[in-house]
């Protein structure tokens, strides 16, 4: 049985934008900012961050 055209990947999919941030990087970018401190605040309930994507529509 044959996998059908829109559920195949393709290398370039790992390298798209990702709107949606993992937790370690949400507090990366918090830390960055001097919106986190490590040994004060609950890594739970974590501010929005925004994930911008640099550049146009050819890269």
């Amino acid at each position: 049985m044959s996998l059908h055209r829109s559920l195949k990947t393709k290398p370039a999919a790992l390298n798209q934008h990702r709107s949606v941030l993992k937790r370690s990087e949400r507090i990366e970018r918090l830390v960055a900012q001097e919106r986190f401190r490590k040994d004060g605040n609950s890594p739970l309930g974590l501010v929005k961050v925004a994930s911008r994507r640099i550049g146009g529509k050819g890269e």
